[in-house]
This record gives structure tokens, C-alpha cells and sequence, in this order.
């Protein structure tokens, strides 16, 4: 892969003619949403856009509505002068449920936004019918080591900047082999879309954000709806025995390993990811 190929490698333009979502007073979410059939709506994790889910749902658009948006005071959606709280956060994805007329659908978190998708199920349970976690942060393993990480990110951002930070993160979150494979021209290619999907201020909020929130494992137990937890077995926040440890949390959930996978499974493997995925929803579905 040329190193202008890894540049264009994630179409991350918006789509200017789509109308806002208006979730609360004062606050409107840029939203894409492609496909017909049981709903899945991905969370973004503070470095992600709308438009990089693009990439990592194709497949699943063809037997699905997928939707995507940017959170408040991120990427295209409106700006607010108070950074939001979880709390609101959640009510967001009620509010853009509301307003697409989506009964329930099924959750994708990613790394941080998996505390996300865990709140949104325990305040909004009705509206949820499952929930599939990619390198989740919750539970007795992982959250305080993501903590950790999340300061120390803060720390590069704040005094070298977004660069710097990316380079911090790249040999964390992404896969060895990734890494090994994809060279310097992956890595300058997928630079360039994390430059571009966020600024300094924003994932600034974000780090500090994921610092705050309840971090008692207790809570998984009172979440009924089926849980897939899908973990790289490079991930480095998580083993796979102790992401086996952390699904046993839930009432009703199990744990997918995806080999030579990182923190973010599904940049890894995209077709399989995203088979894992149609997989545990047909499952959930044959026994609703």
C-alpha cells in the first residue's frame, strides 16, 4: 500500500444534505443511516467520526439499518457552551431513536463508548435489544488500566500536541501484525484520518470525560440484554481470559475472540468483525 493510498484509505467527507437530528433543545446530531431491518447503532469512542463507520459496515448494511452520528460537541453535530455528561449522552441516543422512529435496536461500543452503550441499556433498557462491545473498558479487568492511559494521553495532547498523541496511541491500540503489515504507509495513512476526525479541544474533552463515570462492575449484572464482547486477542487492556471473565459479569454474555486483533478489533478484520456481529444478532433474534 502506497502512502496515498493509506491517506485516502477512509472516505471521511460529510454528507451535507442530510438533516440534523434534534435530540434536546439546543442540540442537533449529524447522522447517517443506510439499510432496512433490525436496527444497529454504533457509538463513537471521542476519535471517531460517523463517516469512518463507513469502512466497517458495509456487510452489514445489506441486512440492516445501520445508523451512525457524531455525539454532541463532536464532529459535525452542534456544539454546547456545558461539555456533556454521560447522562446526556444516553438521553442523545434516545432522542435520535425517537426521532428515526427505531423502536429498539442493538449497540455498538467501541473502547470508551462500551461505557456508553452500557448506560444506555441499564437507564433505557426497553430500548435496547443487545448490546456487542468491541474492546470493552468495563468491569473489574481493564477500566482502571484505561484510565491510566486515557491520563497519560491527556498529558501528550495537552503538552505535544495531536501528532504526538497519535503516535503515543498507534503501538497501543492497534494490532502487532497490523502494525507490522501495514507499515509506515498505515501508519501515516490512518494518521492523517485521526488528524482529521478530531480537534485538539475535542479529544481533550473526551479524555477527560472517560475519567469520570461508575466504574462498579456490579452494574453489567443488572443488564438483561444479550452481550457479545468482541476482543482482540492483542488487545492490550484485555486478555482473553480475563475478557472471558468480564462477559461472565453480564446475565446473558459471552465473549468472541478475534486472532491478531488490537483494541479496536474491527480495524483488523472489517469482513470479520462485522460476520461476528450478524451472527450474534441472528442468534439474539431466534430466541427474542
Amino acid at each position: 500500500m502506497s502512502v496515498d493510498e493509506a491517506q485516502d484509505h477512509h472516505d471521511l467527507s460529510y454528507r451535507e444534505n442530510l438533516p440534523r437530528i434534534v435530540p434536546r433543545d439546543g442540540v442537533e446530531l449529524y447522522c447517517e443511516y443506510s439499510g432496512e431491518g433490525t436496527a444497529i447503532t454504533c457509538l463513537n469512542n471521542f476519535f471517531i467520526t460517523s463517516p469512518f463507520w463507513r469502512e466497517y459496515t458495509e456487510e452489514l448494511v445489506q441486512h440492516h439499518r445501520v445508523v451512525t452520528y457524531d455525539m454532541c460537541n463532536h464532529g459535525a453535530s452542534s456544539r454546547v457552551e456545558q461539555e456533556p455528561t454521560w447522562e446526556e449522552h444516553a438521553a442523545d441516543v434516545i432522542g435520535l431513536l425517537d426521532a428515526l422512529e427505531i423502536e429498539s435496536t442493538y449497540l455498538i461500543g467501541t473502547s470508551a463508548s462500551t461505557q456508553l452503550a452500557r448506560d444506555v441499556a441499564l437507564e433505557y433498557p426497553d430500548r435496547v435489544k443487545g448490546l456487542i462491545l468491541a474492546g470493552p473498558v468495563l468491569g473489574t479487568r481493564g477500566m482502571r488500566r484505561h484510565r491510566q492511559l486515557n491520563r497519560s494521553w491527556l498529558l501528550t495532547l495537552k503538552h505535544h500536541g495531536v501528532a504526538s498523541l497519535y503516535a503515543q496511541m498507534y503501538p497501543e491500540v492497534i494490532s502487532g501484525e497490523m502494525n507490522e503489515e501495514s507499515g509506515t504507509p498505515g501508519y501515516l495513512g490512518l494518521r492523517e484520518s485521526f488528524i482529521a476526525m478530531s480537534s485538539p479541544e475535542e479529544l481533550a474533552n473526551g479524555l477527560s470525560l472517560v475519567q469520570q463515570g461508575d466504574t462498579n462492575p456490579e452494574l453489567l449484572s443488572r443488564i438483561e440484554a444479550p452481550t457479545l464482547i468482541v476482543l482482540g486477542d492483542d488487545d492490550i487492556l484485555l486478555s482473553p481470559t480475563r475478557g472471558h471473565e468480564v462477559a461472565k459479569l453480564f446475565p446473558n454474555g459471552r465473549c468472541e475472540i478475534m486472532p491478531n486483533a488490537g483494541h479496536v478489533p474491527f480495524l483488523d478484520d472489517p469482513a470479520g468483525f462485522q460476520a461476528i456481529v450478524r451472527k450474534f444478532i441472528e442468534e439474539a433474534e431466534s430466541y427474542a
